[in-house]
């Protein structure tokens, strides 16, 4: 598996130099590029997730579905330590990514983020102009050599370089809803990460919009892992390669807590599901 280490001090990609990714969504089975074990989080004293297991394979769309609450998006978050900026997380079992745990003391979280970045499921542009949001990780990662290319770059992955190239001195404010989307996917990939977290990248959209996103996550994949969480199990089922399916439970003391209930290949889960829970899920019959 080609990865690079997340301890800090990693080297740069140059310019025009994509990030190491290995394979395609081809039918040979693929790499775990990340591993889920054993994990739990709590905020504060509230066990909120528990023992969740599961690979991320590499170079392919793994969705995780489930109802409100189910710690879908908690779960996201763990995975590039973001649950460390809010007080009182922690997170117990181990995330591997690139073979490394990456809650050992030893690995930098600002690395993390690095190698695996995130959008949001509301667009979230500076205000700055479009290029300027697009150069920040760039500037902050010291990634600046080539900085116009890296820029432009970006854009031509986000597919939104044909309509901004004449106004990027404009603000990003001023872009359609599906348009500051694609800038934050740009923005995240400026500093050319190996993993893509998107935690509802569509909720916000209109359906041609919702549209070009799903398009854009068919190419972007060819260069990139993606795990995307999704109240819209068409749209798992339209994009994703595997599927984890999450719900929310209720321990003997009466407190509610995000379970991972099944995870499979997307086709099965949807059409096979081994879980009973699944089924009703997935047929409309709770969540």
């Amino acid at each position: 598996m080609n990865t690079t280490p997340v301890t800090s001090g990693t080297a740069a990609p140059a310019a025009g130099q994509q990030a190491p990714a290995v394979g395609s969504v081809a039918a040979t089975a693929p790499d775990t590029i990340a591993q889920l074990s054993d994990v739990s989080i709590y905020y504060g004293s509230n066990h909120a997730v528990r023992d969740v297991a599961m690979p991320i394979a590499e170079n392919q769309i793994t969705a995780m579905i489930g109802p409100s609450g189910c710690g879908k998006s908690t779960v996201l978050r763990s995975i590039n330590r973001m649950n460390d900026l809010i007080p009182g997380a922690r997170v117990t079992g181990s995330i591997t990514f690139a073979g490394q745990d990456i809650y050992s003391p030893q690995v930098d979280p600002i690395a993390v983020r690095r190698h695996i970045g995130m959008v949001f499921q509301k667009a979230n542009p500076f205000p700055k102009s479009i290029f300027d949001n697009v150069a920040y990780g760039l500037r902050v990662n010291k990634m600046t050599d080539g900085l116009q290319d890296r820029v432009e770059q970006a854009l031509r992955g986000a597919a939104l370089w044909d309509e901004v190239k004449d106004n990027l001195k404009k603000s990003a404010l001023a872009l359609s809803g599906g348009q500051q989307q694609r800038l934050c996917i740009a923005r995240a990939i400026a500093v050319q990460p190996q993993v893509l977290l998107m935690d509802e990248p569509c909720s916000a959209l209109d359906p041609i919009a919702t549209a070009k996103i799903e398009e854009l996550m068919n190419e972007l994949v060819n260069d990139y892992t993606i795990v995307i969480v999704t109240h819209n199990m068409q749209q798992a089922a339209r994009v994703s390669h595997s599927t984890a399916f999450f719900s929310a439970e209720l321990d003997d003391a009466g407190d509610r807590f995000g379970h991972l209930v099944e995870f499979s290949d997307t086709n099965k889960l949807f059409s096979n599901p081994a879980d009973s829970r699944t089924a009703d899920y997935i047929s409309g019959r709770f969540g």
